[in-house]
């Protein structure tokens, strides 16, 4: 296995949750469990340490006992914020970190060699960074990211106006891991509740 050594997890939960209808997504209830201690769980042995990116009051997460970091830029910028808040924390917070990872909350099958796979990908391509990939279809946002670029993202955000997570990474060499999809997407995400029913039936 590759050394995951100061490799930080970001759990990204600072979405708006729109076709939820508004709130924490990642508090919603599955099988017993909310989505994010889904996620938690797959996480945290991938990782040497996890912080929950999420907006506004941080005691509601306070049984989770993460960090809870919030975006560096206003305006709810999407996923892309969170990247570079996880970035800059890490940048900040640990020593020697190169790399940070970031997992959506809204995802609880993702595979537990997450990190492993895409880390051994980069390095044996020689790749800026690492996406997964699975069913012909890219998933930015499970990625693995140097934080080196940390001052490139704040500035195309900043200064380019830039959202979408495709555009800024297009300029660098991107290497996409691939995932069966056999059994389930492990990338399958909730975003409606006739997903959250459908994710009740993968339980079973």
């Amino acid at each position: 296995m590759k050394d995951t050594k100061n490799i930080i997890g970001v759990l990204l939960a600072g979405g708006l949750a729109r076709r939820m209808g508004g709130g924490d997504k990642c508090l919603k209830i599955l099988g017993g469990k909310t989505l994010l201690s889904y996620a938690i769980d797959a996480a945290t042995p991938q990782v040497s340490q996890l912080i929950l990116n999420a907006n506004g009051d941080s005691s509601r997460f306070v049984e989770f006992k993460l960090p809870v970091v919030p975006d560096v830029v206003d305006g709810a910028q999407g996923p892309l914020a969170g990247v570079l808040t996880g970035m800059e924390w890490a940048s900040r917070n640990v020593t020697n970190c190169e790399w940070v990872v970031t997992f959506p909350t809204d995802a609880p099958f993702f595979p537990n060699d997450l990190v492993e796979r895409m880390l051994e990908k980069v390095h044996n391509k020689n790749a800026d960074m690492a996406c997964a990939r699975s069913n012909e279809r890219t998933h930015p946002v499970f990625a693995l990211w140097p934080i080196k670029l940390a001052g490139d993202l704040r500035r195309a955000m900043l200064e380019e106006n830039l959202r979408k997570i495709d555009k800024w990474t297009e300029k660098f060499n991107v290497i996409n891991v691939n995932w069966s999809t056999d059994i389930i997407d492990p990338f399958f995400n909730i975003n409606c509740a006739e997903d959250l029913e459908q994710a009740k039936e993968f339980l079973n």
